[in-house]
């Protein structure tokens, strides 16, 4: 550029015109950038603090949503859709009831029994017991040579079970309260689904945005039911062999042990080894040999890793496979913001997700504010260039 151009250049209007648009340009995206950046920051603790209400409303509507596919079954034989989605949200609460009945009432037996089997536990660990018995004898010998003075003698008190119930008691409302919001929203969500749709994809402006709407609705509903309904056979298949396996072993209450497996089964990594904490606990209550003890744990460590890495895999298919690093961070993530659901919640929030940004493309924030040049001098230069070219054409 010669001193005359950079002279047009500096004096001609559309230039100037052209730096405050570039500068504008510049500032909207760093404000943009910046309140994503604080958005981003801010969303978990929202989530975290207002569990009561997001978690309230978001299991429900996961729920819902691997409902739909059955919702549609019945619409596809002309049964109105109020109608269908109270068939349902009845089937679904049957189900849940006989899957809590199934676990729960075993369950709350066992928790009655542990204060009185908690001898029986010690008795079965006393070789494991003494050994960290004698460990802490050479601790407290090392303490007493430095001349460390005699501890206090501390008094443990045991609290009767009693307060579960007085627990259970003062919860109780809240729950039922909670519940029958849950059924509203499924209810709700069903009842409305078709129609939402349809009113979703036809405001659409353009024949393309509807149509995308309609893919990404759609591969949503479907891979989540997908995941959440074939996780759902095989968890039931798997607790059931567990419960026979169990059977066999003279496990008391095998239902409710392969009922708690499958279960915890819907939380990856972490469910099965819970299953199996749980089970050696189980195991040391019901038999006085520590061998026999620990076998149940073991058959269903064993039953796990064929269900992990065979059955899963070949029923699900390579379509909803999922990066593990991915699963841990948002089992991680949800785990920390809703606790024990939240990692129930967390693969299908995820595959939701990823399911949205497969089917409606990611966005590519770093391209759009550095590449095209919003944030850099590229823009700027593009522009003096063009400038300059208008400037020989007079």
């Amino acid at each position: 550029m010669n001193k005359h151009e950079r002279h047009l250049h500096d004096d001609d209007p559309l230039h100037e015109v052209t730096e405050a648009a570039y500068r504008r340009d510049r500032l909207l995206a760093a404000l943009a950038l910046i309140a994503g950046c604080g958005l981003a920051l801010a969303l978990p603790f929202a989530l975290r603090a207002g569990a009561e209400f997001f978690l309230s409303v978001t299991a429900p509507l996961g729920i819902a949503i691997a409902l739909v596919p059955l919702l549609e079954w019945f619409e596809r034989r002309r049964i109105p859709s109020s109608l269908a989605a109270l068939i349902c949200v009845l089937l679904f609460i049957a189900f849940a009831n006989i899957a809590v009945a199934s676990i729960v009432l075993p369950a709350t037996e066992w928790i009655l029994l542990l204060p009185e089997r908690i001898g029986r536990i010690r008795e079965t660990l006393a070789p494991i017991l003494d050994v960290y018995a004698s460990l802490e004898r050479f601790m407290d010998d090392i303490v007493m040579e430095f001349g460390t003075a005699g501890e206090r003698e501390q008094t443990v008190t045991v609290e009767t079970p009693n307060s579960m119930l007085d627990l259970i008691a003062t919860s109780a409302p809240y729950a039922a309260i909670q519940l029958f919001f849950a059924v509203l929203v499924i209810f709700f969500f069903l009842a409305g689904w078709t129609r939402m749709r349809k009113q979703t994809i036809t405001t659409r402006s353009s024949f393309d945005g509807a149509m995308t709407t309609a893919r990404v609705i759609q591969q949503v509903v479907d891979a989540t039911s997908t995941y959440l309904g074939t996780i759902t056979l095989v968890n039931i298949s798997m607790g059931l062999v567990v419960a026979l396996v169990l059977w066999m072993l003279n496990m008391p209450t095998p239902l409710m042990w392969g009922g708690i497996v499958a279960v915890l089964n819907y939380i990856p990594y972490l469910g099965p080894i819970a299953s199996v904490l749980l089970l050696s606990l189980g195991g040391l209550m019901a038999f006085a040999d520590p061998w026999y003890a620990f076998l149940p744990a073991l058959c269903f460590a064993g039953i796990h890793l064929v269900e992990a890495n065979i059955i899963t895999p070949s029923v699900v298919g390579r379509r909803l496979t999922i990066n593990p690093l991915l699963i841990l961070l948002a089992l991680s993530f949800w785990a920390w913001v809703w606790g024990t659901t939240g990692a129930l919640l967390a693969v299908p929030l995820l595959i939701i997700l990823k399911t949205v940004l497969d089917a409606a493309g990611k966005p590519d924030i770093a391209g759009f504010l550095f590449e095209e040049g919003t944030l850099t001098g590229a823009h700027h230069e593009e522009h003096g260039e063009d400038h300059i070219i208008h400037q020989n054409r007079r």
